[in-house]
């Protein structure tokens, strides 16, 4: 952008009928469902219930001032303050308001303040969830159950957990209108089972807690967890560990912990951290976080009694997490000692879009005389062997696990893949596990009956585990790591494939898992930042892999969302943390700043929306994907309230990363290329010329939205 556009952008953001002054900010008196109807009807030329950069409606509003009791008019112009205008106008409508007292400084409040805050105080409230009583009809619903033969809203409890079997028999017999199925779990759950209930889905009860009601009776309720947004509405694996760090930035503590315990749950009964908490998930699981999760939660509640139990459980759980799942059978490689996402599971994925398998099922299904529906119900079976799906369905679970569904930098090799970015996680498990071993429970860890697993040496009730174990576990991962994905030439890690005994050529932004978990030395970390960050860094953050290793695109060969040009919050944030932990702050901030500009651009331009991914190449408006599975966040009339998990997380964790002045700069919109080009002078002068100034944001919050009177 050049500083004309800027200088535009700051005008029409900026400007009313007079002059916009911070200091004395212009107080409207609405009359709300009035104003309501006439902005849509002016402004939302497209009649989507936003105001964006793509009407064509005049850009302007008069709204009569307080002083001088709604007589006097005065002007609101831009598409950010009109944007956000309708905003708080759909806001008091949900609260039934008729009239309500405005203030100018909230319709042109910094932008960057504005997001920060509605992250804070209205996303995650959007977002948050917990199974019980009070909200069992709204989680157990499962659109893609819809279409399933016995769609009905189901609860599967775990073997264990009788006391969660009986609260939610009576949750059903006490509301027969809900017709709640409640179904308890076998004690061992296999692949054939998992099958076995594939048409039956439903929810998987998460961890409760026992509290006291009004008359001193026990009761149970569900501990909360955060959803990721969108479709996603389950406890999702990989996103919890970035939502987590967002809520602790923003002093959600509890919350934070509730999720640790969620995750710890799952490993108790399920065996495994969830892909998410529906049945069709039972055998898959997704990228662990735990240990660093955990030890990000207690660093803040350390004080509190019972602190250092909860660190105690967490670690054993990720104990017997990492033998179990990742160094057992199917995932770990035996010739390498590395691991791969591999999980179990019998026939095609249930719950995909109807049509999603159509175009690979339908030679099988004609070879065979059969419709492709007719033809799954005989696969699925087994009455029909087919060995070629059976391999193409395995590849296509273990993408699902390994979270990047779908590129094509996994897709048909996932399950033979030992990747970077597992590799990398699963050394932070060694070195964390012996850490906190020897930082606090004085160098031993037993293993308590509960944690015990029948098979498996180093889970058997009583075993010792001490931190030269884990250390020494570490050593020879990281020896691993070097010898099979280091590429010399390139300066940046590849995934390995066990099978095929070679590297993919591949250019994954997940390299720099490598500098997070510090399975790298200093040497290959210059020169991944050297080399390296040429291969993925774009105006608007890191992309996830490059157009080359995603290669040509066409109508067989569609874009996927996990390559080249989208970005994600994770590996951002991943990313960031890993080069600062090197000492490459200089690049963190900078790619911070750009991610962070991209998505307070669209949050300007396009009503406050915040989506799931972005296109890091797309300069006008970065949230529109053209991928198989579309972008989460979108679907909102007047106001987005929920964002999307990973993607508030990230633009909460970038804003302690980059310095003040960055931060200045992205109130007022300079564009990247702009800023980082600049000395410092330059900088100060266009931040002058912009009217930059400390950002600084209204007293009032929008979950509650306004100064309101109901009789003017």
């Amino acid at each position: 952008m050049t500083r004309e556009m800027q200088a535009d952008r700051k005008q029409t953001r900026r400007a009313s009928g007079d002059t916009y002054n911070r200091y004395n900010p212009k107080k409207y008196l609405v009359h709300v469902q009035t104003t309501y109807q006439q902005l849509l009807a002016a402004e939302d030329t497209d009649q989507n219930y936003q105001i964006t950069i793509e009407d064509g409606g005049p850009k302007v509003i008069s709204l009569g001032t307080l002083s001088s009791g709604g007589y006097r008019a005065s002007e609101i112009r831009g598409t950010y303050m009109l944007g956000n205008l309708l905003q708080e106008l759909t806001l008091a409508l949900d609260h039934g308001r008729k009239f309500i007292i405005l203030d100018e400084a909230r319709l042109n409040e910094n932008p960057v303040e504005r997001l920060s805050r509605i992250i804070r105080h209205t996303f995650w409230a959007g977002l948050t969830r917990s199974i019980d009583a009070a909200s069992i009809h709204i989680v157990a619903h499962d659109p893609k159950a819809e279409r399933m033969a016995d769609p009905r809203p189901r609860v599967y409890v775990p073997h264990r957990e009788l006391g969660q079997l009986k609260y939610y028999q009576k949750v059903a017999l006490e509301n027969p209108d809900l017709d709640l199925d409640v179904v308890a779990l076998p004690e061992v759950i296999t692949a054939e089972y998992t099958k076995s209930i594939n048409d039956r889905p439903g929810i998987l009860a998460l961890a409760m807690e026992e509290y006291k009601d009004e008359q001193g009776v026990s009761q149970l309720r569900g501990l909360p967890f955060v959803v990721p947004g969108g479709r996603f509405n389950e406890l999702y694996g990989w996103d919890s560990y970035m939502i987590a760090i967002g809520l602790l930035l923003d002093g959600k503590i509890d919350l934070s912990k509730s999720m640790v315990i969620q995750f710890c749950f799952e490993i108790e009964h399920y065996g495994k951290i969830l892909n998410a908490n529906r049945s069709y998930y039972l055998s898959r699981s997704q990228p662990p976080f735990l240990t660093d999760m955990a030890l990000l939660v207690y660093q803040k509640i350390q004080h509190e009694t019972g602190s250092l139990e909860f660190l105690r459980k967490a670690v054993l759980a990720a104990i017997k997490e990492y033998f179990t799942v990742w160094m057992a059978d199917p995932r770990l490689d035996r010739v390498t000692g590395l691991s791969r996402y591999r999980p179990d599971g019998i026939g095609v994925p249930p719950e995909t879009e109807p049509s999603h398998f159509d175009s690979t099922l339908r030679p099988y299904a004609e070879k065979h005389g059969l419709s492709i529906d007719d033809f799954i119900v005989a696969y699925n079976d087994g009455t029909i062997k087919e060995s070629e799906l059976d391999t193409y369905f395995l590849h296509d679970r273990a993408v699902r696990e390994s979270g990047h569904d779908t590129s094509y930098r996994v897709a048909g090799a996932c399950a033979d893949l030992a990747t970077i970015d597992l590799n990398s996680l699963l050394y932070k498990y060694e070195a964390d596990i012996a850490m906190i071993i020897k930082n606090y429970f004085g160098g031993s860890l037993t293993i308590p009956k509960e944690f015990s697993v029948e098979g498996f040496n180093e889970l058997k009730t009583g075993t010792v585990h001490r931190p030269a174990a884990w250390e020494r576990r570490g050593r020879n991962r990281l020896i691993a790591i070097e010898k099979y994905f280091w590429n010399e030439d390139k300066g940046i890690y590849f995934d390995y494939n066990t099978l095929t005994g070679k590297q993919s050529e591949y250019e994954s932004v997940t390299t720099f898992y490598a500098m997070w978990a510090g399975a790298c030395t200093p040497k290959r970390a210059t020169r991944m930042v050297e080399e390296g960050l040429k291969f993925f860094e774009k105006p608007g953050g890191l992309v996830s892999g490059t157009e080359k290793g995603r290669g040509i695109i066409s109508i067989d060969r569609p874009n996927r969302q996990w390559d080249y040009p989208y970005g994600w919050a994770p590996h951002q944030m991943l990313a960031w943390q890993g080069l600062e932990r090197y000492g490459y702050k200089d690049e963190a901030q900078r790619l911070a700043y750009r991610w962070c500009y991209m998505i307070t651009q669209a949050f300007v331009d396009f009503n406050g929306v915040v989506v799931e991914k972005y296109d890091v190449t797309r300069a006008r408006d970065p949230h529109r994907v053209d991928a198989e599975y579309g972008n989460q966040g979108l679907d909102f009339k007047g106001v987005a309230r929920e964002g999307f998990g990973w993607v508030n997380a990230s633009f909460q964790l970038g804003l302690t990363l980059i310095s003040s002045h960055m931060r200045r700069a992205l109130g007022v919109m300079v564009h990247p290329d702009d800023f980082l080009k600049a000395d410092y002078a330059e900088r100060e002068a266009l931040l002058k010329e912009l009217g930059a100034s400390p950002p600084s944001s209204p007293e009032f919050e929008i979950g509650n939205p306004l100064a309101i009177s109901d009789g003017l």
